[in-house]
């Protein structure tokens, strides 16, 4: 089995490109809402983030997404920090995950394999882009987020010329039909790769 990373910058449309695999039976593992869950049910890390971010890190028991997202994007070392716990956890939970599926290759989605050095853990890397413009209207219709949050998010990720070179399959997510037939291209070589 081999081990595919699925990256590209916020509003790139990630997500459903990964739909695409699953479509064709790929295992998908996405790192967002599994660390989301994991920040919500493993007591180590819940005392983590409230020891880095202070108690109003949850509400209710629950993740408090909107005041984190406030703290870090703003600040580059809360961030790593942040990063820094979260991550670890993830790739483990990734890999005991990986080991149960029956499949030719997985995937991970995950929005910074670049940004935080875990690309070098894959056999193969998918990026998927888009223009700018095209990301900034797909988030403002998704997350409700002013340009200013939507901003900070983006600088605070490469940008697609920099993963460009460390990519082996660049996907452009413009037109969908497009784009399902790159995933499938991408799908066969992999496949071909494999065997």
């Amino acid at each position: 089995m081999i081990y595919v990373g699925l990256t590209g910058g916020i509003g790139s449309g990630k997500t459903t490109v990964a739909g695409y695999f699953k479509e064709l039976g790929v295992p998908i593992y996405n790192s967002d809402e599994r660390a989301k869950t994991l920040m919500n049910s493993s007591k180590d890390l819940k005392e983590a983030i409230i020891n880095l971010l202070g108690t109003n890190a949850y509400q209710d028991e629950k993740l408090n997404k909107t005041y984190i997202a406030k703290r870090v994007f703003s600040n580059k070392d809360l961030l790593q920090k942040l990063n820094d716990i979260v991550h670890p956890a993830v790739r483990n939970d990734f890999h005991d995950w990986a080991l149960k599926q029956n499949s030719p290759y997985v995937i991970q989605e995950a929005a910074i394999l670049f940004e935080n050095g875990s690309y070098v853990n894959y056999d193969k890397l998918i990026l998927v882009k888009a223009p700018k413009p095209i990301r900034l209207q797909r988030i403002v219709a998704r997350d409700n987020s002013s340009l200013n949050q939507i901003t900070e998010r983006m600088d605070a990720q490469w940008d697609d010329e920099r993963k460009i070179p460390l990519s082996d399959f660049i996907i452009e997510n413009i037109n969908l039909d497009q784009t399902k037939n790159q995933v499938f291209k991408i799908h066969k070589d992999l496949l071909k790769l494999i065997s």
